[in-house]
């Protein structure tokens, strides 16, 4: 392993550990804010499950980083990302949507799609760990987005799908598309190139994430304009 990929692959571990402390703030904080409005509903207690989950996931991405060589922080900046045009109980289905349906769906196929290549064995004890969180995370989503969809009329949520998608994806995934230099080598520490992670992001979308949506009224046409600019 060259110096420049085991920098590549520490970088990657900390941005992950960021990500899961993120999430594990924002999974408690929802969980508070559903509670308000629907307190028969199961999806609060598995959201602070899953907090607890992401705390646990992020020591691990820490741990990896700091075998590659980069000490990961603990510090998160979690800030609600409604827009501010919605009102509370929209917003936090916004929220959960975002979270839920969009990034923990898309985070399971990219896990899945890891956990098939030969990947180091430290690596992928890891990767199977928080895999096996993941798919309940995603599910938590899908089901308050279902009690959500049983009360009033969720298609508003199809205009803000592509903001949703904006803000699930590093801002360079699909910029200068064949530019990027790829280093398959990085597979083996949990790194994806960059082609193969916007193949999985795509197929992830178009296949789970915009039918499950369609399923409860939310037209995917946004959702498929806004894949559509960036691939073509």
């Amino acid at each position: 392993m060259t110096e420049t990929q085991r920098r590549k692959a520490a970088d990657a571990w900390a941005f992950r550990t960021r990500v899961e402390h993120e999430a594990a703030a924002r999974f408690s904080r929802l969980a508070t804010e559903i509670s308000r409005f629907d307190p028969l509903s199961p999806v609060p207690a598995l959201m602070r499950r899953a907090a607890e989950d992401e705390h646990r996931h992020a020591t691990l991405c820490a741990g990896l980083a700091a075998a590659y060589g980069t000490p990961a922080t603990a510090s998160a900046n979690e800030v609600p990302i409604a827009p501010r045009a919605l009102g509370a109980r929209a917003a936090v289905l916004y929220e959960v949507v975002a979270a839920c349906c969009i990034t923990e769906t898309e985070s399971v196929a990219t896990l899945t799609s890891l956990l098939a290549e030969e990947i180091d064995p430290g690596v992928e004890k890891v990767l199977r760990a928080i895999a096996r969180d993941e798919v309940v995370h995603g599910r938590m989503g899908w089901a308050h987005l279902a009690r959500e969809a049983a009360r009033y009329d969720v298609s508003f949520l199809s205009s803000w799908i592509p903001e949703m998608l904006s803000g699930s994806v590093e801002e360079t995934l699909f910029s200068h598309l064949d530019a990027t230099p790829e280093d398959r080598d990085l597979l083996r520490h949990g790194v994806l190139p960059p082609s193969q992670k916007r193949t999985i992001f795509a197929r992830t979308l178009e296949e789970v994430v915009v039918p499950g949506l369609e399923q409860f009224g939310i037209d995917g046409s946004p959702a498929r304009a806004w894949l559509c600019a960036r691939i073509r």
